[in-house]
């Protein structure tokens, strides 16, 4: 009789440290503390040719600098971001660097923002029509 009491008494007083572990984290989860996205990078990815060398997330618009590492100058460069209604249009040539501005974005500021980035682009060589697809990630400011 007096063993079963001490390992219920043993498996009592683990059972509540385990109770209290679980509500701990759980306020933690529950308040944002434990949130994933508070700890992932921002980043800005492209495929090669061009490069994303830097990158600011608003709440109306996304401003995005490229550089041209095509090995020869595009034209009629357009930048859109998912979310953004009006898109941004220049021109790069090889190897230098430019900013785009896109527009018409809602955003909350605050917020997380992650879309896709499609640049499309004129060789000035060949005068073929390209299209790359990229993905940014960023807090808005």
């Amino acid at each position: 009789m007096r063993k079963a009491q001490a390992a219920l008494e043993f498996l009592m007083t683990y059972g509540w440290a385990i109770l209290v572990v679980l509500v701990a984290i759980g306020a933690l989860a529950y308040f944002g503390v434990l949130s994933p996205d508070r700890f992932l990078p921002s980043k800005c990815t492209l495929p090669s040719g061009i490069a994303c060398t830097d990158f600011v997330v608003g709440a109306t618009s996304i401003q995005v600098t490229l550089r041209n590492g095509l090995g020869s100058d595009i034209n009629t460069v357009t930048v859109a971001a998912s979310g953004c209604t009006v898109a941004a249009t220049g021109a790069l040539t090889n190897g230098q660097q430019a900013g785009f501005t896109v527009s018409g974005c809602t955003i909350p500021s605050g917020s997380k923002y992650s879309g896709d980035l499609n640049i499309s682009y004129t060789s000035t060589d060949s005068g073929l029509a390209h299209t790359l697809q990229g993905a940014i990630t960023a807090r808005a400011q």
